[in-house]
């Protein structure tokens, strides 16, 4: 059943483990979800395999962080299906203003070719949607993303559904009670999105997630 969603309300729903979705982009109404079986991304896991680690290490790229939400929101809802409405798109602008919603941006020579966003509650991040217009760029972003989540001291990667993609990627699913396991216990720390002194290189992004956060470039 539709009802008004405030941001508000919206954080409490992540921390109980659902979250809203349209039906189509032209929907009105939202519903809620609670997947039975959850995906999610170990951040210990994420595989990066020969090809994405020659694409990592290539450059030419830029990786910045929460300089262009609106514009990768507009990128995840821009295909032929989506469920990003437009009551959805506000309130994932209304999150990020309140410093809760963030966003990972590959540019290259100034033009945005690709991009995640999610939620960041606790040591919580949930991975909403990301977009790519050029080969490998949701791959690439997903490596930052992964790294950078380690090195800001998060400790769960919720991607709500297992894609063949993330699949690929090292996603996995588990059932809902394991996943609210892990949610409570990653509820009750603290990390950063943005961690101080956070500057990697392209070789950081491309080590073993033993090896150290990467806070200082190598």
């Amino acid at each position: 059943m539709d009802q008004v969603i405030t941001p508000e309300l919206l954080l409490r729903a992540y921390a109980a483990g659902v979250f809203p979705m349209a039906e189509s982009a032209t929907d009105p109404t939202l519903h809620w979800v609670d997947p039975r079986r959850r995906g999610i991304l170990p951040l210990d896991g994420f595989h990066i395999s020969r090809s994405l680690r020659r694409e990592i290490l290539r450059g030419g790229y830029d990786i910045r962080a929460n300089t262009a939400f609106e514009a990768v929101v507009a990128g995840c809802a821009d295909r032929d299906s989506t469920w990003i409405n437009d009551r959805i798109f506000a309130l994932y602008l209304a999150l990020h203003q309140r410093g809760f919603a963030h966003s990972l941006e590959m540019w290259e020579e100034g033009q945005l070719v690709g991009g995640v966003y999610g939620v960041a509650l606790g040591q919580a991040f949930f991975a909403e949607s990301m977009f790519s217009r050029r080969r490998s760029a949701s791959k690439i972003v997903l490596a930052w993303l992964m790294h950078r989540l380690r090195a800001g001291g998060f400790i769960l990667c919720d991607t709500q559904f297992l894609t063949p993609h993330l699949a690929t990627l090292g996603g996995i699913e588990i059932p809902r009670a394991a996943y609210q396991d892990r949610l409570q216990t990653a509820l009750q720390g603290q990390a950063e999105f943005a961690p101080p002194l956070y500057q990697p290189s392209c070789g950081a992004i491309i080590s073993s997630p033993s090896s150290g956060s990467g806070i200082s470039s190598i």
